[in-house]
């Protein structure tokens, strides 16, 4: 049974579950067996444009602008005034490979479209899951990292996928917080689709990120939970296989983005 028929919850206030029906057709499809390259870069690009013009909506600073169009020089005491991103703000897009790569490609590639340019920039982590005989997730090893500066005042976006176990996410935020200079204006995930195991585990670590999904999982709850609203019985609630893959989910994304079955 799926749960996107919910849009309100009680996860808390830095949790925003996207209500958009266009987005949610599209990973829907992107979710279907028969979806592979290319067209499932073509749709994580459409996803991912909207949930960064939904996150900048959020959380990036804006000011009344006056500036000439076209038309000024004919009518010179009318010009456009609008609310704008201020352009003068810094901006981090983290690419977790491998599922994050081509996510957070596309988030910093359109950042510098709305910034600029010189203060965004891409991080690189490479996290694995470690698994043990049961295939079962039992935390992540950080094989490398390549960070291009500290982070002070900056929108710090972690796009990956699917926030399924949250130890990913976990160890990348506490990599930045123990090795790389400077207090960020916040952390935000940008997730397709999420579990309450994973929103249990991230936020017990760390409260105060903003988490922006597309979608919320809890397949394997029972029928009664199903039916209430999402975060009613948080402890009750179940979306990860034993395997801890999301259910209904959309498979392992990291292997179809790159056409890897290992």
């Amino acid at each position: 049974m799926q749960d996107s028929r919910f849009d309100r919850h009680c996860y808390g206030e830095n949790f925003y579950l996207v209500k958009d029906t266009y987005l949610r057709t599209l990973l829907a499809r992107l979710c279907t067996p028969d979806c592979v390259q290319p067209e499932i870069n073509h749709l994580v690009e459409t996803i991912y444009r909207g949930l960064l013009s939904y996150t900048i909506n959020q959380f990036f600073a804006t000011e009344l602008t006056e500036l000439a169009t076209r038309m000024t020089a004919s009518h010179t005491d009318i010009k456009l005034k609008e609310e704008m991103v201020i352009r003068k703000q810094r901006a981090v897009a983290v690419n977790l490979a491998r599922a994050g790569t081509y996510p957070s490609h596309i988030c910093y590639q359109h950042l510098n479209e709305v910034l600029e340019p010189n203060l965004v920039r891409q991080d690189h982590i490479l996290a694995a899951r470690l698994t043990n005989e049961s295939h079962q997730v039992t935390g992540t090893f950080v094989g490398g990292t390549k960070i291009g500066g500290d982070i002070q005042d900056a929108i710090v976006l972690i796009p990956d996928p699917m926030g399924a176990t949250g130890n990913t996410l976990v160890s990348a935020i506490e990599h930045y917080n123990k090795n790389v200079e400077g207090d960020p204006k916040h952390y935000v995930a940008l997730h397709l689709i999420v579990t309450p195991e994973y929103l249990k585990k991230v936020y017990h670590t760390h409260p105060k990120l903003k988490i922006v999904s597309l979608r919320l999982d809890r397949g394997l709850s029972s029928p009664d939970i199903l039916r209430t609203l999402p975060g009613t019985h948080w402890d009750r609630e179940r979306g990860l296989n034993n395997q801890q893959y999301i259910v209904p989910g959309g498979g392992g994304f990291g292997e179809i983005l790159n056409n890897s079955y290992v």
